[in-house]
């Protein structure tokens, strides 16, 4: 006799550069206005509102290739290049100096958002969910072991719609650090291995429409290319 009274789901996971094997997704955070500009472009105020958390389904994480739906519900739906950072050794209360021995590798990512949404729940002070929670929200590429990479913290990233680049900036453009970052969220929750850090955008987010070609990257890392699809039902 099973132990579950339904069949349970497959534990989701990403590609892994190289390798059959894939790294398996636990939780997925995400870093709100990391970069300066993208919170001036957003209305905010970088030196007196400093970066929160808010987090994606791991199912949501889909591989950053091929097509991906226009979601229902919307009629904003933007793009949001990232640099991804995938947790291999847990903690809580992690120092920054001690930060980065716990990171397994990274990728690059774009948390799509249904940006009418977001701006809805902005105005009645309700959670980001429906606007950063839904199916295929999270493209990713494959990862990258550290120690293929390093620690990328002054690369170029970009993301191009349809040939023209929409998105531009550097890594050392964050407000936080990777390893700031990865300190201060696990002050609020212990960091397991699988956990994945979606760190934040440059500015220049703007909407998509199906049939777009949305490609990107970060320099000495990896790059992706995918097309939106027709709205899914």
């Amino acid at each position: 006799m099973s132990e579950f009274v339904i069949v349970p789901p497959t534990v989701p996971s990403v590609a892994v550069h190289g390798q059959a094997a894939r790294f398996p997704l636990r939780r997925v955070f995400c870093v709100g206005r990391n970069y300066a500009d993208h919170a001036r472009e957003m209305g905010h105020d970088p030196d007196r509102e400093p970066p929160f958390f808010f987090g994606k389904p791991a199912d949501a994480i889909v591989p950053a290739t091929g097509t991906i739906a226009y979601p229902p519900l919307t009629s904003d739906f933007h793009h949001e290049v990232e640099l991804v950072v995938a947790i291999g050794t847990g903690g809580a209360n992690i120092s920054t100096e001690q930060a980065l021995e716990h990171v397994w590798g990274y990728g690059v990512g774009v948390d799509l958002t249904r940006r009418d949404l977001q701006t809805i729940a902005k105005k009645q002070g309700r959670p980001w969910d429906w606007a950063k929670g839904f199916d295929a929200s999270g493209p990713v590429t494959a990862l990258h072991p550290v120690s293929e990479t390093g620690h990328p913290d002054d690369a170029r990233i970009w993301l191009s719609v349809n040939g023209e680049i929409r998105q531009q900036g550097s890594l050392a453009d964050q407000i936080w650090s990777v390893a700031e970052v990865i300190s201060d969220l696990s002050t609020s929750v212990a960091l397991q291995p699988g956990d994945l850090i979606f760190t934040g955008t440059p500015a220049g987010v703007s909407a998509l429409k199906p049939g777009d070609v949305v490609e990107g990257g970060i320099d000495g890392l990896d790059s992706f290319r995918f097309t939106i699809g027709a709205t899914a039902r």
